[in-house]
């Protein structure tokens, strides 16, 4: 059910750019959102046809890109990508330490709509 009051701030951003824009028609919006997010792609898109109606985005298609989860390590500062299902124990692939930050993985953001 989380999903419905993002899905609003999506609709809600994207309708004040269309106005600012002078756009009449939305014909999808894509989105980024990171695999650690627990925001199902389906929800969102039923969500979004729901509230959508009557505006310029009814009918708009949210295309999604999953962004991976990626960790830093703090003792060598080397980058990597661990899958979500082997997000338990996690070290760094080149030092071996554990001392690490999330770099991505939990972000949604906007990245942009095409519309008429």
């Amino acid at each position: 059910m989380h999903e419905l009051p993002v899905t609003q701030s999506i609709l809600d951003i994207v309708l004040r750019h269309a106005r600012m824009n002078g756009v009449t028609k939305i014909h999808a919006i894509n989105l980024n959102i990171g695999e650690l997010s627990d925001l199902q792609d389906e929800w969102i898109q039923r969500y979004f046809d729901y509230i959508s109606k009557g505006s310029p985005a009814e009918g708009a298609k949210l295309k999604i890109e999953r962004i991976p989860v990626v960790f830093r390590c703090n003792a060598c500062t080397g980058s990597f990508e661990v899958r979500v299902k082997e997000m338990k124990d996690i070290v760094c692939p080149s030092c071996g330490k554990k001392d690490l930050t999330l770099v991505s993985g939990r972000e949604y953001y906007i990245r942009d709509m095409e519309a008429e």
